[in-house]
């Protein structure tokens, strides 16, 4: 990979996240767990959420590996904050469709915030999947709440 690619790989919003992850200690006691591990690299995340009326008010997130994963796990960690559980599948669809290649409106890249700066994880297929690990824990771990839950 040209020096230049990994400039685009690891932006200034990525570098940050990677070397300084937000939400990084465990959280006692929370509403939602979520693990999930990419078994051909190695990369592991989880999440523990706590919730309040409903939002997410805390989040634990923790990341080994690439520092795409720890990215976007820092990030991820983020942008939940304030959100309700229902909210959070729309969100799922939406970066997983960016991933996927999908041209964002204006409204939609808003919404996604400073997510928008792992777009360039698409120039490099393989990486995606460090981009969408995260994801596909809290994925998981909303559904077996909702599931806890009879919904």
């Amino acid at each position: 990979m040209a020096p230049n690619e990994l400039d685009d790989l690891y932006g200034e919003v990525v570098l940050d996240h990677c070397r300084h992850p937000r939400n990084m200690p465990a959280l006692e006691s929370p509403d939602l767990t979520a693990r999930a591990v990419n078994p051909f690299c190695g990369d592991e995340v989880n999440f523990q959420v706590a919730l309040e009326s409903g939002r997410v008010s805390r989040v634990g997130a923790q990341s080994v590996g690439c520092s795409i994963n720890q990215a976007a796990t820092s990030l991820l960690s983020e942008i939940i904050v304030g959100k309700s559980l229902e909210e959070l599948p729309a969100l799922v669809v939406l970066f997983r469709a960016m991933m996927n290649g999908r041209e964002m409106t204006d409204e939609e890249a808003h919404g996604l915030g400073d997510l928008k700066a792992l777009e360039t994880v698409r120039q490099f297929p393989v990486r995606i999947k460090c981009a969408l690990l995260s994801w596909s824990a809290l994925e998981e771990g909303i559904e077996e709440n909702l599931a806890q839950r009879g919904e």
